[in-house]
């Protein structure tokens, strides 16, 4: 937990050193000086590259590294500082880099029969990467193991128990990993396109991260086999919120986030049906804000959704035109807009799907 908004950019600074901090512009140097909280965010800038940016709750621009393509979801190790951005589905690469020094980033490039989901999470102690594969002519979900200690070599793999993974993470403890299996069946053959929505089958699988075995599978309603489970998120108790996507048509209000722990039933939120209809079927991220008890959701349609993890009930919603990323901020939540929006503050780059809060502190 945050002791204090001032430990986020103490870290950062004193993990940067001198030489990291010496290279920046006195702009970016003064933004981190006058920083609560700093960001990763892949970006599209004006000129239409792609890179990673670190980012002040500000929307102040510290630093960039450059992407070999759009990138989609982000992953931090609060253990090593490593950070990795991985390509948006159906893309094959996933580059690693450290925002405290200017060194090279290490590139890895999925295995022949496999593209990447966009998302993936280290293990506690930053010794394994966790990436979300699609195995696509087996039509089978997949998880990469990577070794961190190795220049991230592939040592193995696991199943995911479903179809579509795209969004995991791990347990505190790193005894257990949690995907969202979306249920959708895609194959680079045929782009994006999404080839199986008159048969879904969405779950969310708890895996054992020492065997690969399944522990526990959860399945929504018949009624909602359409809401793709896609993106998931832990409180401090463990237990696993979900967000999700629906596929149906559009004149229905399903139910787009819920929650569940190991050994219990999933439970479904009941929002409002004018923030359902807003949402327009979509939630496309969701944090947990563990210190105060609030999960945040968005929707590209416009919208940005706290809710108490407490009760369940929704405690606020907020126009946002293209609303993107959601990381927990010192109170609430740091929010991006594709269309350049970070917490208030506009910028000239597009802030793509997915941002991470990044510090050697625990949130």
């Amino acid at each position: 937990m945050w002791r204090s908004a001032a430990i986020d950019r103490r870290s950062f600074v004193k993990a940067a050193g001198v030489t990291f901090l010496a290279a920046l512009q006195p702009r970016s140097l003064f933004a981190l000086e006058r920083a609560d909280a700093v960001y990763a965010s892949g970006i599209r800038a004006a000129d239409g590259s792609f890179a990673v940016a670190t980012v002040t709750e500000r929307g102040e621009i510290i630093d960039q590294v450059e992407l070999p393509a759009r990138a989609h979801g982000m992953a931090f190790s609060k253990a090593t500082g490593k950070t990795v951005a991985f390509a948006r589905r159906p893309g094959t690469y996933a580059m690693i880099f450290d925002p405290w020094n200017k060194g090279e980033p290490i590139v890895i490039t999925s295995i022949e029969g496999r593209h990447f989901y966009g998302h993936g999470s280290f293990s506690p102690d930053g010794r394994i990467l966790y990436a979300s594969e699609n195995d696509f002519d087996g039509n089978r979900g997949m998880i990469g193991l990577y070794d961190a200690t190795n220049r991230f070599a592939r040592i193995g793999e696991y199943e995911t128990f479903g179809v579509g993974p795209h969004d995991m993470t791990v347990s505190d403890d790193g005894r257990m990993l949690i995907v969202a299996n979306g249920g959708i069946e895609t194959h680079p053959d045929f782009g994006r396109t999404k080839l199986n929505l008159d048969a879904m089958q969405p779950s969310l699988a708890l895996i054992d991260a020492a065997t690969g075995a399944l522990i526990e599978k959860r399945t929504l309603p018949q009624q909602w086999a359409q809401v793709s489970t896609r993106h998931v998120d832990l409180d401090a108790d463990g237990r696993v919120w979900f967000a999700c996507q629906y596929e149906g048509s559009r004149r229905d209000l399903p139910p787009l986030v819920g929650h569940f722990s190991k050994g219990e039933d999933l439970t479904l939120i009941d929002l409002p049906e004018e923030t359902t209809r807003r949402l327009g079927s979509y939630v496309g991220a969701i944090a947990v804000n563990r210190a105060d008890r609030l999960i945040g959701i968005t929707s590209p349609k416009g919208l940005s959704v706290t809710i108490d993890a407490r009760t369940g009930r929704m405690v606020s919603e907020d126009s946002l035109p293209e609303a993107a990323g959601i990381a927990p901020a010192t109170h609430g939540f740091a929010v991006s807009s594709y269309d350049g929006e970070f917490l208030s503050a506009d910028s000239d780059v597009a802030w793509d799907q997915h941002i991470v809060r990044i510090a050697r502190q625990r949130i």
